[in-house]
C-alpha cells in the first residue's frame, strides 16, 4: 500500500477540531472573507462569465450556488466557476515562490459545505485541513522544477478538505486522495510565455477535480493503490523524496500563506510600492532599474514577451509593464490589465526604460524575505532608491482586522451595495456560530442581473498613496 498516502489520509480523517487553535480559526475566517471579496469583485470578469455560464446549463437541488446569483448546480460545476471567480484578479492569498494559491480551494469548499447544509464551523475546519494539505504538497514534491503545474495541490488540498465535510473514514479518503492524485497532474506550460484565460483558471479545475475524487469515494469509487510511491507513480516520475505529514509542523496557514495588498502577481507588490514610495513622475523619469531575487526576474522580469505583454493575463505576470503602467498612472489600479491599456503608448515608452535584475544578495535572502530595491535615475542624472523587505500581507508585514476589512469592503462594493457589504461582513464575523451556511449565498447575491454587471464592471481600486517606506538617500 501507498505508505505516504495513508499517512496524509489518517491525518484527514483523524483530525480532532478541538485542537484547531482560536488565532488558526480566525486566520481562516480572514482567508475566507479575502477569498470571497475577490469573487464578487470578478464577478463581470470574462473568464468568470465563461465559466458561470457553462456551470448554470445544470441545475442541481440542493446544490451548490454559483456565487453573485439565485443559481444552484452541482458542488463540482459550482466549484471551477467560483475558484475562477476568487482567483482570476490576483488578489487572493499565495504561498509566493512557486506553491500557487491555497485559497483556491475555500469556495469549492463553501458550495460543497453549502449543499450538505453545514456549519460555519466545520467549513473552518475543512479549510484548514485544505491549506495543511496544500502546503505539505509544496513543500515535498516542488512539482515546478519538472514542468508540472502547482495546481495538484489544489486538487489533493480541496479533496481533503471535502473528505473532511463528506466524514470520510482513513479507507475512503485514501481513494479520495489517490482519485485526486492521479486525475489532476497538469502543465506549467499554462504559466509559460503569452497567458491565456486558463492561467486564472487551471487551479479551480484541480479544485473541481478534487470535489469530485472525494465525491466519488463516498459514493464508492475506488482509486489506484499506489498513485504517489508505486511504479508509475509521481514518485516515480519526478524522483524519490520524503513525503512528510501535514500536521507535525508549525501552522502552515497562519505563517506561511501571504496576503495581497494590491490585486496583482505577489512578488511584483514590493517593487510597485517601493516605486510609489518615491513619489516621481514618468516625465521625471529617465531610467528604472527593479533588483530582486532570482524567482521574481524568472517569474515576472525577464524574457522579450514581459515588455509586449499582449493579453491581461500576460500583463499582470509582467513586472515592466506593471512598474510603466504605475507610474504613468500615479498609483495602482487593476484596470492597468484592461485590454485598452495594453496599447497604450505612454506605458510603451517608460516600460522600455525599465529594466530587471537579479541580486544575488537578494536571491540569498529568498523565501525567508521577499526583498527588492528600486533605482530610478531621473531626467537630472540624479538617483532616488527605495527598498523593501516584505510588503503589506507577508507574514512578518501582516495585514490586521481593519486592513482586510477594507479590502473586503472595497471589493464586494463592485457588486453588492455597502448596507449589503456590511451585512455580509457581520455574518462572516460570526462564522464559527453560523448554523446553516445556506444563509450566505442570498447575502452575496446582486439585485438583478444587469445591475450586477454594470457595478462589477468598475474596476477595483486601492488608494494611490503607498505606505511609508523610507527611501534612500539620492546617489
Amino acid at each position: 500500500m501507498d505508505a505516504p498516502l495513508i499517512r496524509l489520509a489518517e491525518e484527514v480523517a483523524g483530525f480532532d477540531p478541538a485542537t484547531l487553535a482560536p488565532e488558526a480559526q480566525h486566520d481562516a475566517q480572514r482567508r475566507i472573507l479575502d477569498t470571497l471579496g475577490c469573487a464578487l469583485a470578478a464577478h463581470a470578469h470574462p473568464a468568470v462569465q465563461a465559466a458561470r455560464r457553462v456551470a448554470m446549463l445544470s441545475a442541481e437541488q440542493p446544490g451548490a450556488t454559483i456565487l453573485g446569483t439565485a443559481h444552484r448546480t452541482s458542488p463540482e460545476l459550482a466549484a471551477f466557476a467560483n475558484a475562477v471567480a476568487g482567483r482570476v484578479l490576483e488578489g487572493n492569498d499565495a504561498y509566493p515562490g512557486g506553491g500557487g494559491h491555497p485559497s483556491d480551494a475555500i469556495l469549492p469548499l463553501l458550495g460543497l459545505a453549502e449543499s450538505l447544509d453545514a456549519d460555519g464551523a466545520a467549513l473552518i475546519d475543512a479549510v484548514w485541513i485544505a491549506y495543511q494539505m496544500h502546503f505539505a504538497m509544496f513543500r515535498d514534491l516542488r512539482l515546478r522544477e519538472h514542468g508540472l503545474d502547482h495546481t495538484l495541490y489544489n486538487a489533493m488540498a480541496t479533496a481533503a478538505g471535502a473528505a473532511r465535510l463528506l466524514r470520510l473514514d482513513v479507507a475512503t479518503t485514501r481513494h479520495a486522495l489517490a482519485l485526486a492524485l492521479t486525475a489532476n497532474l497538469a502543465l506549467h506550460a499554462t504559466r509559460i510565455g503569452a497567458l491565456s484565460m486558463w492561467k486564472g483558471c487551471a487551479a479551480a479545475n484541480a479544485a473541481r477535480g478534487g470535489i469530485f475524487a472525494a465525491r466519488l469515494a463516498a459514493a464508492g469509487m475506488t482509486g489506484p493503490e499506489r498513485p504517489l510511491d508505486g511504479h508509475h507513480g509521481l514518485l516515480e516520475l519526478i524522483g524519490p523524496r520524503a513525503i512528510g505529514g501535514m500536521l507535525g509542523g508549525p501552522d502552515a496557514m497562519r505563517t506561511r500563506a501571504a496576503h495581497k495588498a494590491l490585486l496583482t502577481e505577489y512578488h511584483a507588490q514590493g517593487p510597485i510600492l517601493a516605486l510609489l514610495s518615491l513619489g516621481v513622475t514618468a516625465a521625471q523619469v529617465a531610467r528604472i532599474e527593479v533588483f530582486t531575487y532570482w524567482f521574481t526576474w524568472s517569474e515576472i522580469g525577464s524574457g522579450p514577451e514581459k515588455w509586449r505583454p499582449e493579453t491581461p493575463e500576460a500583463a499582470d505576470h509582467s513586472l515592466p509593464y506593471m512598474i510603466a503602467a504605475v507610474l504613468v498612472d500615479g498609483g495602482f489600479d487593476d484596470a492597468i490589465f484592461a485590454p485598452a491599456r495594453l496599447a497604450d503608448p505612454r506605458i510603451a515608452a517608460v516600460m522600455a526604460r525599465v529594466r530587471v535584475t537579479e541580486d544575488p544578495m537578494l536571491t540569498a535572502r529568498f523565501p525567508r524575505a521577499y526583498p527588492c530595491r528600486v533605482e530610478v535615475t531621473l531626467q537630472d542624472g540624479s538617483v532616488l532608491r527605495a527598498g523593501l523587505d516584505n510588503p503589506p500581507g507577508h507574514p512578518d508585514n501582516p495585514m490586521d482586522d481593519a486592513a482586510m476589512a477594507a479590502k473586503f469592503r472595497m471589493l464586494a462594493g463592485r457588486l453588492l451595495p455597502q448596507a449589503r457589504v456590511a451585512q455580509a461582513l457581520d455574518w462572516l464575523g460570526a462564522l464559527p456560530q453560523q448554523a446553516s451556511l445556506r444563509a450566505l449565498p442570498p447575502l452575496l447575491r446582486a439585485a438583478d442581473q444587469a445591475s450586477a454587471a454594470l457595478a462589477a464592471a468598475a474596476p477595483a481600486s486601492l488608494p494611490k498613496t503607498a505606505p511609508a517606506i523610507r527611501p534612500e538617500p539620492p546617489g
